[in-house]
């Protein structure tokens, strides 16, 4: 099956690239490589439901998870758009998940999950990588949870 099969099948349509919120791009090709910025959980322009706020005071582990899984989407996107195709996208190698984390909330590889679970499903084998869940202060926008992804690019 076609990634574009199988996001169709998972209910996932890639989204236009969100916007850079400053001075980068969305996303970079170097050789077989293409790099995401960090990706907010933004949908259509706004931070959705359980993506904004600290993880373990204002947002539950569970929503975070779902607005990891919305960062990875939208990092898809900005990776197919950077080359040209989702098709072209053969690996996912690696994923740095940020959470903006309450004092003593230690769970963000769960919430991590939602990403790591997000390129598995669209990936197979090929979305299983190298990752690291970071706790952080904050985000920008106040956003729980920021992903930036590395994938190789098929020749």
């Amino acid at each position: 099956m076609s990634v574009k099969e199988t996001l169709a099948a998972l209910g996932v349509a890639l989204p236009v690239p969100p916007k850079p919120l400053a001075a980068y791009l969305p996303a970079v090709q170097v050789g077989n490589l293409v790099y995401s910025s960090g990706q907010l959980p933004l949908v259509d322009g706004v931070l959705m439901s359980g993506g904004r706020g600290k993880v373990g005071l204002a947002v539950t582990k569970e929503s975070a998870k779902q607005a990891a899984r919305q960062c990875a989407i939208n990092a898809l996107a900005a990776m197919a758009a950077c080359v040209g195709d989702v098709e072209k996208i053969e690996r996912i190698i690696k994923l740095t998940v940020f959470v903006a984390s309450e004092r003593g909330f230690s769970e963000q590889p769960f919430v991590a999950n939602g990403a790591s679970e997000f390129f598995q499903e669209v990936f197979g084998e090929n979305g299983r990588h190298a990752r690291s869940a970071v706790g952080v202060a904050e985000l920008p926008l106040f956003a729980s949870v920021e992903v930036e992804v590395i994938a190789s690019v098929k020749p």
